[in-house]
């Protein structure tokens, strides 16, 4: 529980910190709007929703639009726990500590190994989202061919999300100040560029919103007729609206965080859902034709061109790609803190070099530039294969569901038992939390469930067929979170426990005075 002082022992903002065992070591430097701009960059309205809307269309044509305040309405009960969670333990690694303190150590490492593995997949994945909006704006980004040939989309893709990669691993590996102050940067020119988007597209609005009571014939070729369209368009907001806990994970290197954490979640999330579903609206009223091929192709990169002209909307796109840049900026961030975090109980293989911090750059450098690494290295299987965008993107964001499961199904069971207490005086739910919690469980499991489904449509929609591409994100989900375990359960739980460098040293008390003899 949080305290008003602590004369004698850490910092104020350091209390919760203690709980678990760790002294201070990250400099607290971040201040309100630095956690907001973590979350929401991490979100990223621009990075989404231009990633990702010509899947959404295509699969359930303009009526898709209304996946977006149903995956809202879902991620904000998750959003909602772990706002409160946020005000009770703001620590690094969120998912895992949270976890690991309400469910148990076992669970919490499969929780943070989900999580950590899901957020370098996202980093691929997000990357990669510089192809679909540079050859948009020039040709001369398209370095492999013309972009017509078999593989020169994905090759390309790779070409630039490698640059983008190693963009976010050298800013990570010089310190939370520089990131801070790009990803800061970054979030302000994406919310102006945003307004102003918004404010454009509904100067050339052309027809009225029951636009998005049209399915577009899509749901034809379903067994369950519309249903069976919305649920796989529906992945397309459920690959935008997560990531928001990153605004707790870096509790350690901010300024009051137990106050500050639970307000970035909660703002990050709902500015997301409002920005993003205007943008998703606007477009579909002001573009001037829906039943253009390019919709379900170029997505909505075509639809700004085709609104605002190419000036206007060149420029445009340069935003989206400052969107895609801090995007990318962010999740490497998070997957940072979560590895440093999991490092330092010895959780991971060679936890003492992943833990350490830099004494110049006050950030663990080690863990930056391994995740750095391991991404790219998740981009070469992109480039013989250009279907495997969707299933990378998806067994990202699959994890991090599950990842998030492991957080609300303990807090729901904490809660049922009566061994949930939020932190006084700070963000809680009251005689809600128990509904909001049942609510995110519920949700979670079903999203996870929809996530999953090895649908052709979805994983490997067009030739060639390959049967590991649709039940690709099932095996590779099932391989890791199966093999991961096991490796923790024969191997790193019996080394698990707070490193000596990273352990809070008490105080020693005064002797206790002898009895007295008989």
């Amino acid at each position: 529980m949080a305290t008003t002082q602590q004369p004698s022992g850490p910092h104020q903002d350091d209390v919760e910190l203690a709980e678990f065992g760790y002294r201070p070591e990250l400099k607290r430097t971040l201040g309100n709007f630095h956690t907001f701009a973590a979350g929401i960059s991490y979100i990223s309205i621009l990075t989404g929703t231009f990633q990702l809307f010509y899947f959404g269309y295509g699969s359930g044509g303009p009526a898709y639009w209304w996946s977006w305040p149903l995956v809202f309405a879902g991620q904000f009960m998750v959003a909602l726990c772990f706002a409160e969670l946020a005000a009770r333990y703001p620590v690094a690694g969120s998912v895992y500590n949270w976890s690991k303190r309400i469910g148990n150590p076992h669970l919490g490492w499969l929780a943070g190994w989900m999580m950590l593995v899901a957020s370098i997949v996202s980093i691929a994945a997000v990357a990669l989202a510089y192809q679909l909006t540079l050859p948009q704006i020039s040709s001369f980004f398209q370095f492999v061919g013309d972009g017509t040939g078999t593989y020169d989309v994905a090759t390309n893709a790779v070409i630039l999300a490698a640059v983008l990669i190693l963009f976010t691993t050298v800013v990570n590996a010089f310190g939370v100040k520089l990131m801070a102050r790009i990803n800061t940067a970054g979030v302000f020119i994406e919310l102006i560029a945003t307004v102003v988007l918004i404010a454009l597209l509904a100067a050339n609005i052309t027809r009225g919103p029951q636009v998005v009571t049209d399915t577009a014939g899509t749901g034809a070729g379903h067994s369950a007729g519309y249903l069976g369209a919305f649920l796989v368009a529906s992945l397309a907001s459920a690959y935008v609206m997560y990531g928001f806990d990153t605004a707790a994970s870096l509790g350690e290197e901010s300024l009051d965080p137990s106050r500050n954490a639970p307000r970035a979640i909660i703002r990050a999330i709902v500015a997301s859902f409002v920005l993003g579903g205007l943008v998703l609206l606007l477009a579909l009223m002001s573009v001037s034709a829906l039943n253009g091929e390019k919709l379900s192709t170029q997505g909505l990169q075509y639809i700004v061109l085709d609104v605002l002209g190419p000036t206007a909307g060149k420029a445009m796109l340069w935003c989206v790609l400052i969107a895609v840049t801090v995007c990318a900026l962010a999740v490497h961030t998070a997957a940072i803190r979560l590895a440093f975090a999991m490092a330092r109980d010895n959780n991971l293989p060679a936890s003492a070099l992943l833990a350490r911090v830099s004494p110049r750059f006050q950030t663990p450098v080690l863990p930056a530039v391994i995740i750095g690494v391991l991404a790219l290295a998740i981009l070469v299987v992109n480039i013989r294969q250009p279907q495997i965008f969707t299933v990378v993107t998806s067994i990202g964001i699959i994890m991090i569901y599950l990842a998030y499961l492991g957080v609300t199904v303990p807090m729901l069971v904490a809660r049922l038992r009566g061994r949930w207490q939020p932190a006084e005086g700070r963000f809680s739910l009251g005689r809600w939390g128990l509904p909001v919690n049942i609510a995110a469980v519920l949700w979670g499991a079903a999203m996870t469930i929809n996530l999953i489904w090895p649908r052709a449509s979805v994983y490997n929609a067009t030739a060639p067929f390959h049967w590991y591409l649709r039940w690709g994100a099932v095996l590779f989900v099932a391989i890791i979170a199966g093999g991961g375990f096991a490796y923790y359960w024969f191997v790193q739980r019996h080394r698990t426990g707070v490193l000596a460098e990273h352990r809070l040293q008490t105080q020693p008390t005064a002797p206790l005075a002898a009895p007295a003899a008989d």
